[in-house]
């Protein structure tokens, strides 16, 4: 006599669940698992990339990031250096992401530990310019470096930074515009960092006006496809 079976949960048709520390811890850390052979050195050169272009604009002496003149600040107010500021500051924005149910991925644990640490090594070995057109030179290359840092690190999908999970947490937290949120966030950074003898100059007021650009340019071009040609940014 014939029989209808209805297939269980490890025939074709149903999957069976994943085994522990298999594919689903796998897509837990990465998101998903497509193309990590490129996506893994791309997040780490691009961290590595920021972190560097982090010490040239110091070394420019024109003026730093808002998120830069409170590292440098707390550097000149109570020690240690502008790179272990850099980690501190990030792994304390990533404790904020508790209360607001965040989740990390791979390239948010690796921004707190890359960038800082590439920033220290590179002023350890890259002095500043003497000559004003020599410091203005450094501080656009360092603002372009950036730039395609940015695309890069978040075009490899592997999670944000911890200061852009703040802001897009607090964004689902509140309601309010991300525009608002960001630069919110960035004046009072920025406030902060000045109090504490942080720089700025016109290198900080060139990068608020061209890193919004720079970066949507590079993301063009480095942002790794998903696996069925899908191109949301993280």
């Amino acid at each position: 006599m014939a029989t209808t079976t209805t297939p269980g949960p490890a025939t074709a048709t149903g999957p069976a669940p994943a085994a522990a520390g298999g594919p689903g811890l796998a897509v837990r850390v990465f998101g998903d698992t497509h193309a990590l052979g490129r996506r893994i050195p791309q997040l780490f050169v691009g961290l590595a990339l920021y972190g560097a272009s982090m010490a040239l604009m110091l070394r420019s002496g024109l003026g730093l990031d808002p998120w830069d003149v409170l590292h440098q600040g707390l550097q000149r107010s109570v020690g240690l250096s502008v790179g272990a500021w850099v980690t501190i500051c990030g792994a304390l924005v990533l404790l904020l992401w508790i209360p607001m149910r965040q989740r990390p991925g791979l390239g948010t644990v690796a921004n707190v530990l890359v960038i800082g640490a590439a920033m220290d090594l590179t002023l350890r070995f890259v002095g500043g310019p003497g000559a004003l057109p020599a410091r203005i030179a450094m501080s656009a290359a360092a603002i372009a470096l950036n730039g395609l840092a940015t695309g890069l690190y978040i075009g490899a999908r592997l999670g944000p930074g911890p200061r852009d999970g703040l802001m897009t947490g607090l964004h689902r937290r509140t309601g309010r515009s991300l525009r608002l949120l960001r630069t919110g966030i960035e004046v009072t950074v920025l406030t902060v960092g000045l109090l504490l003898g942080g720089t700025a100059g016109v290198g900080t007021v060139a990068y608020a006006l061209a890193i919004g650009p720079m970066a949507q340019f590079f993301l063009r071009w480095c942002t790794v496809p998903g696996p069925a040609g899908d191109t949301r940014k993280e």
